[in-house]
C-alpha cells in the first residue's frame, strides 16, 4: 500500500471526487487550494483533499473510496495517514458531511466528535437534491478532532 500526494492534474480523479461531493462546482471551490492524497493498493482505492481553513485548522474534504473497495479499511487507513501527516501543524481537523447516521458514525469511530451544523447547506448550495442511503441531505454536519 502506498499513499501519494497529488500536486498536478487533480481533476483526473474527478470520478472518485464526485463519489464524495456530487457537484463539480463545489469541488472546484477547494480542489486547487487543498492538498490531495491518493491511496494505492495495487491500483487506486481512495482519495481525499485536505484544506487549510485557518492557523492550525484543517478540513478533510472529499474522502472517497471506489464502491467495490468500500468496507475494506482503505478510508480508515487514509484518515490515519492524514492524522500523522498533519499532527505537528494541526490544532483541529474538521470534516463536513451530510446528516447520514452511517457516515457520521464512520467519522466518530475515527476520533471525530460532533462540532456544529450548517442548516440547509445542501439545499442552499447544490443544484439538485442529494440522497445518502435513501436519506435526503439537508444540513451539513461538522465533526472535529482536536490534536
Amino acid at each position: 500500500m502506498e499513499i501519494k500526494i497529488i500536486k498536478e492534474n487533480k481533476k483526473r480523479f474527478l470520478d472518485l471526487l464526485l463519489l464524495a461531493d456530487e457537484q463539480e462546482s463545489m469541488i472546484d471551490k477547494y480542489l486547487e487550494r487543498g492538498e490531495m492524497f491518493a491511496l494505492y493498493d495495487g491500483d487506486l482505492k481512495s482519495i481525499c483533499v485536505v484544506s487549510q481553513e485557518g492557523e492550525g485548522i484543517f478540513e478533510l474534504k472529499s474522502l472517497a473510496t471506489y464502491e467495490k473497495y468500500q468496507g475494506q479499511g482503505y478510508g480508515s487507513k487514509l484518515i490515519n495517514h492524514i492524522f500523522e501527516h498533519y499532527k505537528d501543524k494541526c490544532k483541529a481537523m474538521f470534516v463536513g458531511t451530510g446528516d447520514s447516521p452511517f457516515i457520521v458514525s464512520f467519522y466518530e469511530h475515527r476520533g471525530f466528535i460532533l462540532s456544529h451544523r450548517v442548516n440547509n447547506f445542501f439545499i442552499d448550495n447544490y443544484d439538485h437534491i442529494i440522497y445518502e442511503n435513501d436519506i435526503q441531505l439537508v444540513d451539513m454536519i461538522y465533526l472535529k478532532k482536536d490534536f
